[in-house]
């Protein structure tokens, strides 16, 4: 599919950053100003739904969905993690893994929800800082999968 956002390779520093890239997958860290370590987990060929994979390749972004959840909890230590996968603006398949906490802004509500309150800058910057641990231990997760 040309024009797909999640079909290309280059990022722009707003977009975000890749992290790990697999024979057919890669994690992006989501450059998101209200929720540090926002990821995604995103099939390298266009594919638009779940069942379009073999069980092998759907087993396959499972595990490193829930690495990248793990790995978000050891970092961030959020008191919920988000997992989700919507594809009604981009059918290819990708999956958000999202570190949420009570304090963000638009929580208990989802990640695309209005906003409900004004989280402290601070307490952003501090989640902002420990983002850069991410690659590290998302790679490590990923290792030790194997």
């Amino acid at each position: 599919m040309t024009n797909c956002v999640l079909c290309k390779d280059n990022l722009k520093p707003e977009e975000g950053k890749l992290i790990w890239r697999g024979d057919d997958c890669r994690v992006i860290l989501v450059n998101h100003p209200d929720l540090p370590g926002f990821c995604r987990v995103i099939w390298h060929r266009h594919v638009a739904e779940m069942t379009d994979l073999s069980y092998g390749e759907r087993e396959h972004i499972m595990t490193l969905v829930f690495a990248v959840e793990a790995a978000i909890r050891h970092v961030m230590h959020p008191d919920k993690v988000n997992i989700a996968a919507l594809g009604n603006m981009v059918p290819h398949i990708h999956w958000h893994v999202i570190p949420r906490f009570k304090d963000d802004a638009c929580f208990p509500g989802s990640a695309w929800s209005t906003r409900t309150q004004e989280p402290k800058e601070s307490a952003i910057e501090v989640r902002r800082k420990k983002t850069q641990e991410l690659p590290a231990a998302i790679k490590a997760a990923i290792a030790n999968l194997a």
